[in-house]
């Protein structure tokens, strides 16, 4: 089985970390992607467009700040500076004197969301359990483009790029399994997406390959992607911002604000093979095989829509 696997350009866990994480991504280098305010201050720098601040709760005593923060808005995210596959994360959808409302119905007093803020900063959803900071940000809207394809959440784009080339992409889609997240080992829906067109080519939920949402009954195959060069673009730069040189970027598309970076993995998944149903072998040794003079995100975006045309 395994060596049909290989065969076939699948690329498994140790093929992953020995040949490209362990050679490419230098441990230096990642507090860049691991602290996701760091992230959130390097994407301004490099003009790429990510989610607006609107504060970080670094010690308990900062917990009274919320209100004050969130005064202007009634709708905001509460996330861990260091956490990982949505661990923590709490979207809030309006809110009023002591009581907040999640997008999912559930109703937080002040005492039971001051309380979630505590564990967050003494490190409970962060990775190693160290001492960590709470994120308060701008929430996503999803694009119209969703409405028929998502259950409650907010879907995002995976790019894996590879010395600055996209070389595979997937949409993953919240259901109601996956309880309004957009993950894989939740129980979202992977569809991958062809670098070329920006259409989505393929669905899967787990393991098996499916054609339409569980949840709404619609196709999953043929969505077109708004603003997809753009979404590239924002992808490639993210390795000059980083220096990493096998990176997973996250996207999603929000109604008024267009694209805007979500996070990055110095570590990503593999199950975007599954969701592209091919390998990423054959693709990350075309780019080793390319000329190493420096090219614009613009241009590696370019040679990589042609050298993938006819292929998902």
């Amino acid at each position: 089985m395994f060596a049909e696997l290989r065969k076939a350009g699948v690329m498994a866990l140790n093929a992953r970390n020995a040949d490209f994480i362990a050679l490419e991504n230098p441990r230096q280098l990642y507090p860049a992607v691991d602290n996701k305010l760091l992230t959130k201050a390097l994407a301004l720098k490099h003009g790429v467009p990510a989610p607006e601040l609107y504060g970080a709760l670094s010690a308990p005593h900062d917990i009274r700040d919320l209100p004050e923060l969130v005064a202007q808005h009634q709708s905001f995210v509460i996330k861990p500076a260091h956490g990982s596959g949505g661990d923590g994360i709490v979207v809030i959808d309006s809110h009023r004197k002591d009581r907040y409302r999640t997008c999912s119905g559930r109703i937080y007093s002040w005492g039971e969301l001051s309380h979630h803020l505590a564990n967050m900063i003494n490190g409970q959803f962060s990775l190693g359990g160290h001492p960590d900071q709470a994120m308060v940000e701008y929430r996503v809207r999803f694009d119209p483009v969703f409405n028929t394809v998502c259950y409650l959440g907010v879907p995002d784009i995976r790019i894996i790029v590879y010395r600055g080339y996209p070389v595979m992409s997937m949409v993953r889609l919240p259901t109601r399994s996956s309880d309004g997240k957009a993950n894989l080992h939740q129980g979202a829906l992977g569809a991958g997406i062809c670098l070329a067109t920006g259409r989505t080519i393929n669905g899967v939920l787990g393991n098996e390959f499916i054609e339409e949402h569980p949840d709404t009954g619609m196709a999953v195959v043929g969505i077109e992607i708004p603003y997809w060069e753009q979404m590239l673009n924002m992808a490639a730069r993210c390795y000059e911002l980083t220096g990493l040189g096998y990176l997973g970027v996250d996207l999603v598309l929000d109604a008024q604000r267009g694209p805007l970076m979500l996070e990055l993995n110095a570590r990503p998944g593999l199950n975007i093979q599954i969701a592209n149903g091919r390998g990423l072998i054959s693709r990350l040794e075309r780019i080793r095989q390319v000329d190493a003079g420096e090219k614009t995100a613009e241009e590696r975006v370019t040679l990589t829509q042609e050298w993938f045309r006819h292929a998902p």
